[in-house]
């Protein structure tokens, strides 16, 4: 006997449609979280290489202030951001007592500090992604067990174990069993892609973060235009 996902879905107990929707509901949210910060990572590679391109030249000619300005004109950019915080942060502080050697620890603690809320920002929504990949499994497990009980009231109820009587309830535990694990598997595949990504935009930002250091070091004692 043929069913189709209607009549699975007419012959559920309430409890297993509710596993089957908050699994439903785990799927669109993990899929949309993949689809954010795949944009984001994006924007963010395709922003740091304009902005590094055009930036390079500016850093070769001393022209702090044309960084700034460029700077300003990438507001989501972390490259972008870091790199006037790190700039300003040096500016504010060279004069004053300890001269740039101080400034420049002032800029790496900052620089420092601003790497982690953005490296934060980044992984935003990656805990939910993390949480749907390890919960989707036992949410599954537990519309399995639901659909092996319809199953034995089927076999209760029709006095015997005949495929009719346990069809439904089979049926049902494999369907539910099924979308819990493409959940889970696809949650965990695009976590572990986008958490190797946004490793690597870590690593990317803390070699930049220590070449503009260098490079304000280097610019002040060397009497270049850090103006």
């Amino acid at each position: 006997m043929e069913m189709s996902l209607f009549e699975i879905w007419g012959s559920m107990s309430l409890l297993s449609r509710l596993v089957a929707i908050s699994l439903l509901g785990m799927g669109v949210a993990s899929f949309a979280v993949i689809i954010e910060r795949a944009w984001v990572l994006r924007r963010t590679d395709r922003e740091s290489m304009e902005f590094a391109s055009k930036s390079r030249s500016q850093f070769a000619d001393g022209d702090i202030a044309g960084v700034l300005e460029l700077a300003r004109r990438f507001t989501r950019n972390p490259l972008a951001r870091l790199t006037a915080i790190g700039v300003q942060t040096f500016q504010a502080n060279e004069r004053k007592d300890g001269g740039p050697t101080a400034a420049a620890e002032l800029t790496r603690r900052e620089l420092a500090r601003k790497l982690e809320l953005y490296s934060a920002e980044g992984r935003r929504g990656m805990g939910m992604l993390a949480s749907i990949g390890s919960t989707a499994p036992f949410i599954g497990l537990f519309g399995t067990v639901i659909g092996i009980i319809v199953a034995f009231q089927g076999i209760a109820s029709a006095g015997g174990g005949g495929i009719a009587a346990v069809s439904a309830g089979i049926a049902e535990a494999l369907i539910v069993t099924a979308v819990g694990l493409i959940v889970a598997i696809t949650s965990v595949l695009f976590f572990n892609y986008l958490s190797g990504r946004f490793d690597r935009l870590d690593m990317q930002m803390q070699h930049a973060a220590g070449e503009l250091i260098d490079y304000l070091e280097g610019a002040h004692g060397h009497g270049g235009r850090d103006r």
